[in-house]
């Protein structure tokens, strides 16, 4: 079994979504969106990125009503 690296798309790819969730994380929204979900107590244990991802899906949702 071959050893394959990975193309230089998904490289790019990678590099690109950690720069934008470092961007994301920095945001008021997103500190105001984390301290009121601490609150509750819905994020123990959870990665920045599994952050990231459902602060833009729980956003896009709101804004989808």
């Amino acid at each position: 079994m071959a050893i394959t690296s990975p193309d230089k798309s998904s490289m790019h790819s990678d590099a690109t979504w950690n720069s934008l969730k470092q961007a994301i994380a920095k945001t008021s929204g997103f500190q105001r969106w984390r301290i009121e979900k601490n609150v509750a107590g819905q994020l123990q244990d959870t990665t920045l990125d599994e952050l990231v991802s459902r602060y833009l899906r729980e956003t896009l949702e709101t804004l989808a009503y």
